[in-house]
């Protein structure tokens, strides 16, 4: 299932008084606008990626809801109540920069005029004025100015609550759902505030300038969710202004999206009371009689209509030129005061480049100059260490060089006492070694003398035995 693109966006004609928000994933529906639907549940089977959700808001309050196609830059439906109409009106178009730059600072409706290239790709997801200007249609409001009071008045005029109508539709779409409205729906509804209408349009292939789709048809369906309660649909064809069809609320979804749910349980229309809805149809219908009978007496106006529509004609190239040269004055202006603008900012840049860089020279003299004198107390102490471990040093030295000198002497006299020591011990173990020596020299001597005579012996047995006659022998 598609996840549609959903954003809280604000309108507000004097900066500070609202804020916008992105709606959170762990957040339904319309967030605060919610409250402009049966149930707090918005129409369901509208899940396009290019559908986008808007809470209008005005004063920091939600005023209605919106569900806006970026693919046809004109709102699906608008979600509103019946609130007591202003007396006067005035027409303060607003866009809404989040729609076409997501990551822009500008969290609130703006003027067109006002945004001064500060929004990326702007008009990239929404109608802009200029789509509208010479086109021969004019921004019509789905949500009419004249159902709501003055705060809810100027939030309807926003373009994202707007759709490309010809003049006389537009004034015929405002006139019959005001009088459909304020004469059949409100008077038929036990509470007012539980009157919940939706203006929708469906959109076409048709577009103007090429990017801004004209809707074939507007629709209203209204649900009073009261006691006796009943819901109703409405549909005005774009090719016949005095067209108005009532149907039932699961008929006009038909003729919508698939899957296209408009209220929660279709406004129990299992429970609806046919009685009021039956009150309510005939209320439309006598609006509906009355209108076109007006229409046919006024059919003179309608034929002097024609004549004001090709004088219309003729002045038209004469008015796109005054248009043209307001548009280059305008463009002039704009350019000077922005030349002057780049002039004043370079001016100032520069001065404050040059203090900074002062400020910067003053810091850092008087680092310099603080690291200097924190030194001056850390250099002299370890210079003053250093002469102390010199001085300790030296003296070392001398202890050292005056152990080797009184050594020299010392050690010869240690020595000279100990020889007749040495001496007297070495007498026993002189004669033990002389006496060890002379015993052996005998011991030899003998050993000698034993072995010439040995010898003697075996060589006179020798000659004997073999100059001597063995008979003599035996003998």
């Amino acid at each position: 299932m598609k996840t549609s693109i959903v954003f809280l966006l604000c309108i507000s004609v004097f900066p500070g008084f609202s804020q916008g928000r992105v709606v959170r994933e762990d957040e339904t529906g319309f967030a605060e606008c919610n409250v402009f639907f049966p149930g707090q549940v918005p129409p369901e089977g509208f899940t396009e990626p290019f559908h986008v959700k808007i809470c209008q808001q005005y004063n920091k309050e939600p005023r209605f809801a919106t569900l806006y196609s970026t693919k046809d830059k004109i709102p699906l439906y608008s979600a509103f109540k019946f609130t007591k109409p202003a007396q006067s009106e005035e027409e303060n178009w607003l866009v809404e920069p989040q729609i076409d730059d997501p990551e822009n600072d500008l969290h609130e409706m703006v003027h067109e005029a006002d945004i001064g290239g500060t929004v990326a790709n702007l008009g990239a997801n929404q109608a802009l004025t200029s789509d509208y200007v010479g086109s021969g249609y004019e921004r019509g409001l789905l949500n009419p100015s004249v159902l709501n009071e003055e705060d809810f008045q100027v939030a309807t005029y926003t373009l994202t609550n707007a759709v490309p109508l010809s003049p006389a539709l537009s004034k015929s779409w405002h006139r019959d759902i005001g009088k459909v409205v304020e004469q059949a729906l409100i008077s038929h509804c036990s509470k007012m505030d539980h009157l919940y209408l939706l203006a929708g349009a469906i959109p076409s292939s048709v577009r103007v300038k090429g990017k801004v789709s004209v809707p074939e048809s507007l629709w209203l369906a209204a649900c009073c969710d009261a006691p006796e309660g009943w819901s109703l649909g409405l549909v005005k064809k774009i090719n016949d202004e005095n067209s108005l069809a009532d149907l039932t609320v699961r008929e006009l979804e038909k003729q919508l999206l698939p899957g296209v749910h408009l209220f929660k349980g279709n406004c129990g229309e299992d429970k609806q009371s046919q009685e009021k809805r039956e009150a309510v149809l005939q209320a439309v219908s006598q609006i509906r009689s009355g209108e076109q009978v007006e229409t046919s007496d006024n059919q003179e106006t309608k034929d002097s209509g024609w004549v004001r529509r090709v004088a219309g004609i003729i002045a038209t190239p004469f008015i796109k030129l005054l248009e043209l040269l307001i548009y280059i004055f305008v463009e002039l202006v704009k350019f000077v005061f922005y030349f002057l603008w780049l002039v004043v900012k370079r001016v100032v840049g520069t001065v404050l480049d040059g203090v900074y860089s002062l400020w910067n020279g003053m810091v850092s003299y008087l680092k310099a100059v603080s690291m200097v004198l924190i030194s001056i107390p850390y250099d002299a102490g370890r210079v003053i260490i250093n002469i102390f471990l010199g001085f300790l040093q030296i003296v070392q030295d001398l202890m050292s060089l005056t152990y080797r000198i009184l050594s020299i002497p010392v050690g010869f006299i240690l020595h000279l006492a100990a020889f007749p020591y040495h001496s007297i011990c070495a007498i026993p173990s002189v004669l033990k070694d002389m006496a060890t020596g002379i015993g052996g020299t005998f011991s030899l001597v003998i050993d000698a003398t034993a072995a010439v005579l040995h010898g003697f012996y075996y060589l006179a047995g020798h000659i004997v035995k073999r100059f001597v006659p063995k008979g003599s022998s035996d003998d």
